[in-house]
């Protein structure tokens, strides 16, 4: 394992030792598994497989409405109460 030091605000550092005592883990395993969960949600994705993502999507989802096209305007404003 690599030692690393980090900064917590007094009410991070204090929340942290609360758990440890209730879940019976280290502050650094604590650490080690929020820093895992942040990676694994997270993850590295290229320009490239965005933009594959996005033409992937495109035309996979119907609305229904004939005129969207035209009126794409009015149905967004419409979306969003005004």
């Amino acid at each position: 394992m690599i030692r690393t030091q980090i900064q917590l605000t007094e009410e991070q550092s204090q929340a942290l030792k609360d758990m440890s005592v209730r879940k019976q883990e280290s502050i650094s395993e604590l650490i080690r598994k929020a820093v895992d969960m942040l990676l694994q949600s997270s993850p590295d994705i290229t320009v490239e497989e965005k933009r594959q993502r996005a033409i992937a999507a495109t035309g996979t989802l119907r609305s229904g409405i004939k005129d969207l096209a035209v009126n794409h305007d009015k149905y967004l404003a419409g979306g969003y109460g005004q």
